[in-house]
């Protein structure tokens, strides 16, 4: 579900940018990877591999998702290197492959004590 939904507001917003395209509003779809917030505790994920791993600072993804809308760009991958290099993995990968794997970072109990 989790990847059906960060697709669907992506195509939200790209949906949103063509239909407000001629109004001088812009929208900037933020995509960042996991940021260290209460996330991973609310969704009950801390015995997940993703859950468990190193996130992004939400202070550096916030500042760089706010340079990207004033500079009016239509979307930013904003976190660490390592996230952007995902980023562009994902340009490439099949969503076959992004599901597969995102399920085996998500999946309960994947986690080092699990």
């Amino acid at each position: 579900m989790y990847n059906a939904s960060k697709s669907f507001l992506q195509s939200f917003a790209q949906a949103l940018q063509n239909e407000l395209k001629d109004t001088g509003v812009t929208v900037t779809s933020l995509m960042p990877g996991p940021t260290e917030t209460e996330f991973f505790e609310r969704a009950d994920m801390l015995d997940t591999k993703v859950g468990q791993a190193d996130k992004d600072d939400p202070a550096q993804v916030a500042a760089q998702g706010f340079e990207a809308m004033m500079a009016g760009k239509d979307k930013v991958v904003a976190g660490s290197w390592k996230t952007k290099a995902q980023g562009l993995a994902n340009r490439v990968l099949p969503d076959s492959v992004k599901a597969q794997a995102h399920r085996g970072m998500a999946e309960p109990g994947s986690g080092a004590g699990g």
